[in-house]
């Protein structure tokens, strides 16, 4: 079965699903910000809501089927990369719960798919690689010697440059290095989302751990603003 391209209608049950649906993606966020976990009565209320909505659908069965598949898509892909430790049961639950509560909904008129929020997330997501740049460019700038000890090429240096950043005193991250006898060594090793500890160290690289729920909000509101970065990037690169 194929999925039409979406098409944003201006019925009333449309810009209250928007609603509902970034008002549940802060609330989410802000919860993760401030205790670095979210509620599950969140996830159930907001869950209720959507298949209640189907309920009050012009087109019933229609709405009822888009759902279906835009929620048999998304499910495998949250849990298999929440099980994988790329990010938290919280992202899981909020990819799967907007599959239902907003599927395939845009103002733009553009093309997106079931999984374009995730997609625009991910993107969105390597911006910290910039900000990790910075602050490391700070640091030098302030005369802070952020390699010394460390017995690593300059390929791995200018990796650990990207991927984390040298911290005084670190809050809410993951260590980036490891000791090997007297010598430091990056360790780029994946740190799982919901079993790493945060690294207590001071002066020492660490790569920030920001929810992932920050760049889900950012990769909804896109697609519903803009529409999927990821296919857009590609139509202009080969015109397809």
């Amino acid at each position: 079965m194929v999925i039409e391209q979406a098409q944003f209608i201006p019925y009333d049950i449309d810009i209250f699903r928007i609603i509902l649906a970034i008002g549940m993606l802060v609330i989410a966020t802000f919860q993760d910000l401030k205790k670095r976990e979210v509620h599950d009565i969140l996830w159930i209320g907001f869950g209720a809501v959507a298949a209640i909505l189907i309920f009050l659908e012009s087109d019933n069965l229609s709405f009822l089927i888009n759902t279906l598949i835009s929620i048999a898509i998304v499910v495998p892909f949250a849990f298999f990369f929440w099980r994988m430790g790329f990010f938290g049961g919280a992202d899981a639950f909020a990819l799967m719960v907007l599959s239902g509560l907003a599927p395939l909904i845009t103002l733009s008129g553009g093309q997106i798919t079931p999984i374009t929020t995730l997609t625009n997330a991910v993107i969105l997501s390597l911006v910290m690689l910039i900000v990790n740049v910075f602050s490391n460019l700070r640091s030098i700038i302030d005369h802070e010697k952020i390699f010394e000890g460390f017995d690593e090429s300059s390929s791995r240096k200018a990796i650990a440059f990207f991927m984390g950043t040298w911290s005084k005193n670190p809050r809410y991250s993951f260590s980036l290095q490891k000791t090997d006898g007297q010598t430091k060594k990056f360790d780029f090793s994946l740190k799982h989302a919901e079993n790493a500890e945060f690294c207590t160290k001071q002066n020492t690289w660490v790569t920030p751990g920001v929810p992932f729920l920050i760049y889900i909000t950012a990769g909804f509101l896109v697609q519903i603003f803009f529409g999927d970065i990821l296919f857009s990037l590609w139509q202009s690169l080969f015109g397809i």
